[in-house]
């Protein structure tokens, strides 16, 4: 994860946007040292967060940091917009050549700190292939800082995302951003979506990396790349080595 300042707009934004860029492009070009895979773009530090659609000036600025990033880095590059604005997502990947958006809500609905947000699933998916078709959709599943309505199982939310929302990879999560997964509810997800990538996201570190990935097919990690784990600290280039090795020997 490449965590992002406040952006203009934002209440605790400081007037100043190149070193909020500075720092994206030293997070990216830190992960992309230590042999991550691909990052992910969001707009972190933009608490409190709409629901689900978020200023043009937050989509302007979020692919301007895509954009420097893209020019720094050789690696895949995702977007997530928070609260959970994939549309916006999909038009700065449109934009910028990303390669894939994390929906927090693809489906269904969930019960968080912006009230109710409902899952725009067919919206999303003729979005995509109306504009950027070869981009992925990592959907959360009973998304972290959440609660699901009551009657919803995980492994029914799960299988509905990967078989009816237009999923093309899953995510499970904690409870908060750092929070490891329950190792029960990981076994859910995994028998429920089948042969559908499922995606670590939120609590991995290098101790349970091996066991998680028993199961999932990758993770998505920020707070453990970082000093006491503060998600808002850039990422330290020794405890991402330390995670990219580990998340390696345990594959094999």
């Amino acid at each position: 994860m490449v965590h992002l300042a406040a952006l203009p707009g934002s209440p605790c934004y400081d007037g100043r946007l190149q070193p909020i860029e500075d720092a994206a492009v030293a997070d990216a070009t830190t992960l992309a040292a230590a042999g991550f895979d691909a990052v992910i773009i969001e707009n972190f530090g933009d608490s409190p967060f709409f629901a689900d659609d978020v200023p043009d000036i937050t989509i302007a600025a979020v692919t301007r940091m895509v954009l420097a990033v893209a020019r720094e880095i050789d690696l895949p590059i995702g977007i997530n917009i928070l609260r959970n604005d994939a549309l916006g997502a999909l038009a700065i990947a449109a934009a910028s050549g990303a390669t894939m958006i994390r929906v927090n809500v693809l489906s269904g609905s969930m019960f968080t700190d912006q009230g109710l947000i409902t899952g725009r699933a067919a919206a999303v998916a003729r979005e995509r292939e109306r504009i950027a078709p070869e981009v992925q959709i990592l959907a959360d599943v009973f998304v972290k800082h959440a609660t699901p309505p009551a009657g919803l199982s995980l492994a029914h939310a799960a299988e509905d995302l990967a078989t009816r929302g237009g999923a093309d990879a899953v995510i499970v999560s904690g409870h908060a951003t750092g929070s490891a997964v329950d190792a029960a509810a990981l076994a859910e997800v995994r028998t429920a979506v089948g042969e559908t990538p499922l995606l670590i996201g939120s609590g991995a570190a290098p101790a349970t990396i091996g066991t998680l990935l028993e199961l999932a097919d990758g993770v998505i990690v920020g707070s453990s790349l970082k000093p006491a784990a503060t998600a808002a600290a850039p990422i330290d280039l020794d405890l991402a080595r330390t995670f990219a090795a580990a998340a390696r020997n345990a594959l094999g």
